[in-house]
């Protein structure tokens, strides 16, 4: 087992592989090292940390090594995407957690102990997702899991509300956040891990959502923190996440929704996306927001191809399929 600190109060797993954590960097700046230390500062030891460089041309990586000593550094030549970058790392591990942490989310020093003392008090989940707080802002939300509408829009739970909701409990919903998540391993490679055409943005919804229709379920754990910086390498709202995120928006609905909710949710997924395009517009990203979209139904014929795959491993009803998800107008018109 790697021991990056020598404490009496640590915590260290039982089991020779029991956790594991990965973390894609590309161009994070500041933010790795702040991201490192405080996996340091863990109370539970991980077994195994993978830091994953996507051809980084900044100085993030510079004295990685100084701020946690047991890491294991894996060099892409050139950026494959978040979700490329987490299949390399997830062949190379063993243990029966995986753990997914952004660089520019800085974890609370208890952040995995509780991770691991809620799924040991419920084994009836398989991921589980983090309390992500604003990092400009901790009196504010960043997130507590991923919402999935039956339009096939989705977005971070309670983002920009107040953080100090107090009394809160570990709650089910639809997918995690894989800016700081934990998964089953053996179901992350059941799965066949992130779906690399996404390359990044929704990757980790569809990942969720393919983890459902196994039957797998989400807890999100309150007590779990992290402090969340969001896109601090590719700027929000950027082209790139717009371009990134309605294409694979198209491609996720296409290739998980399920007869018979895909015809029946059609109209609302289509309209979405007509009504996103009419938004972006007037950001001035209507013609990335159009590019985005012709690029998802060109290139739909390979996402057609894995929707028989998925749903012929469907193993959840329908119904109970439905009822994970968010529905209703008014929920979509405000994040739209």
């Amino acid at each position: 087992m790697i021991n990056c600190k020598n404490s009496d109060e640590t915590l260290v797993a039982d089991s020779c592989l029991f956790l594991s954590i990965i973390i894609v960097n590309w161009n994070s700046g500041d933010w790795l090292k702040k991201c490192l230390q405080g996996v340091a500062e863990q109370t539970l030891i991980p077994d195994r940390v993978l830091l994953v460089d996507n051809g980084s041309t900044d100085s993030s990586l510079a004295g990685v090594e100084d701020v946690l000593p047991c890491l294991e550094i894996i060099h892409n030549a050139d950026n494959l995407g978040f979700a490329a970058a987490n299949n390399i790392a997830l062949e190379r591990i063993d243990s029966c957690w995986t753990v997914l942490l952004n660089p520019d989310a800085v974890p609370e020093p208890d952040w995995l102990e509780k991770l691991i003392k809620v799924a040991e008090e419920h084994p009836d989940f398989d991921s589980f997702t983090c309390k992500m707080l604003d990092a400009a802002n901790h009196e504010r939300l960043d997130g507590t899991g991923d919402a999935y509408h039956t339009s096939g829009h989705a977005w971070r739970h309670g983002y920009g509300l107040d953080s100090n909701i107090g009394n809160e409990s570990a709650t089910e919903c639809f997918s995690p956040c894989a800016a700081a998540a934990m998964y089953h391993t053996d179901i992350l490679k059941q799965v066949g891990g992130f779906d690399e055409r996404f390359f990044c943005y929704f990757e980790d919804v569809d990942l969720g959502f393919r983890l459902r229709l196994m039957g797998y379920r989400c807890l999100y754990v309150p007590q779990a923190i992290v402090a969340h910086a969001g896109s601090a390498t590719t700027a929000k709202r950027s082209d790139f996440s717009v371009y990134y995120g309605h294409r694979n928006m198209v491609w996720t609905y296409v290739k998980n929704m399920p007869w018979p909710l895909f015809w029946f949710y059609l109209p609302q997924h289509i309209l979405v996306n007509i009504v996103s395009i009419f938004v972006l517009a007037l950001r001035g990203q209507g013609r990335v927001a159009l590019r985005a979209k012709y690029d998802a139904i060109r290139e739909i014929r390979p996402v057609l191809q894995d929707r028989r795959v998925v749903q012929k491993n469907r193993r959840v009803r329908v119904m109970d399929l439905r009822d994970s998800m968010t529905k209703g107008f008014a929920m979509l018109l405000k994040r739209v």
